[in-house]
């Protein structure tokens, strides 16, 4: 899980990136999985006080959320007497915490986008919140949006979450975690004024973490089989378990990125570049003419003739994933040096 100040520094590092909101908005909430639910939260941090405060003041109305608040803090249900060692406090550094709305708030908040309202129901009634809206069933699969589900014996929505593509939704119930469209009878999508443009997602990956599954992984796997690490005896089979944290810690290693097991933004940007220059090396040294080798383009290069391809050149680069890696991320000095993801697994 990963501490608020890791967040708040990734999300700087993301907006200087060039990407677009509906981009930003699912790193972001990749970005908190994990993170407590407080009823009437909106991403304070999440400490024993704020806890305590948030408690006090439902204990009239609601009774039972007001309990439950305080069952879930090691300092206020009496079990500890400080936050070491809770999983809301990893590294003894502070998360955030939310209720459903209030996760979907925060994050369009950091991109820039308000969606007003005091609960799900009065942000789904808000129209001024809202480019559009319709039934599930008539959303683009691509489309990252807000998504509700109403409850027809009350006439309310009775929770939101952010659909981040490809029929996965980031919601907040319990802690922040990944569902599907399927999963829970979610009945409504709302596109935030401010997302014009952005739809369809194609570019963005999403963050591969132990327990992942899916094509993303495959395409993860096919790359490190290609790149020649040990994926055996399981291959590319769509599981993202201890086998390929393994090999996704030494190709990180091999790149000069943080060795945490996770495949974030930068992992996936070295990937692509050490698979491209992989191709580029094999298709290179096809032909078996001498002008196409590397010994002599390398010559060449040293004897006063004009320079070869770069494609071709950066096949002699020491660590060419990290120098690729770098050259991804230009515009951040340092980025591709940045930790992905605050647990090492």
């Amino acid at each position: 899980m990963n501490s608020a100040a890791h967040v708040d520094n990734d999300i700087n590092n993301w907006k200087t990136m060039g990407m677009t909101r509906a981009e930003l908005v699912v790193l972001i909430a990749e970005d908190c999985l994990g993170w407590p639910y407080v009823y009437g939260e909106r991403g304070a941090y999440c400490t024993p006080a704020k806890r305590r405060s948030r408690a006090d003041a439902l204990d009239a109305s609601m009774p039972g959320e007001a309990a439950a608040i305080r069952k879930g803090c090691q300092v206020l249900n009496g079990s500890r007497g400080d936050c070491s060692g809770c999983k809301y406090y990893p590294g003894g550094a502070k998360t955030r915490c939310f209720d459903c709305r209030g996760f979907t708030y925060w994050v369009l908040l950091q991109v820039g986008i308000t969606i007003n309202g005091a609960g799900a129901t009065s942000q789904w009634n808000t129209d001024a919140n809202w480019k559009a809206k319709g039934n599930i069933s008539d959303m683009p699969s691509g489309q990252v949006c807000c998504v509700f589900m109403y409850n027809s014996k009350t006439g309310k929505m009775d929770h939101t979450g952010l659909h981040v593509g490809g029929g996965r939704i980031i919601h907040c119930s319990g802690e922040v975690k990944v569902g599907k469209t399927t999963d829970r009878g979610w009945t409504h999508f709302a596109i935030p004024n401010g997302m014009e443009g952005d739809v369809p997602m194609s570019t963005t990956k999403p963050t591969l973490r132990k327990g992942a599954s899916g094509p993303y992984v495959v395409e993860c796997q096919e790359d490190l089989l290609k790149l020649g690490y040990d994926l055996s005896p399981y291959g590319a089979d769509g599981k993202y378990g201890n086998t390929t944290i393994r090999e996704v810690k030494k190709f990180q290693t091999a790149s000069g990125l943080t060795a945490d097991g996770i495949c974030g933004p930068m992992t996936w940007a070295a990937l692509d570049a050490a698979v491209a220059a992989a191709s580029s090396s094999s298709s290179g040294s096809t032909g078996g003419t001498a002008s196409g080798s590397a010994s002599s383009q390398d010559s060449a290069s040293t004897s006063g003739t004009p320079t070869p391809e770069p494609q071709r050149f950066t096949v002699h680069i020491p660590n060419l994933q990290r120098y690729e890696a770098e050259a991804y991320v230009a515009s951040i000095p340092g980025a591709w040096m940045t930790e992905e993801g605050g647990e090492t697994t």
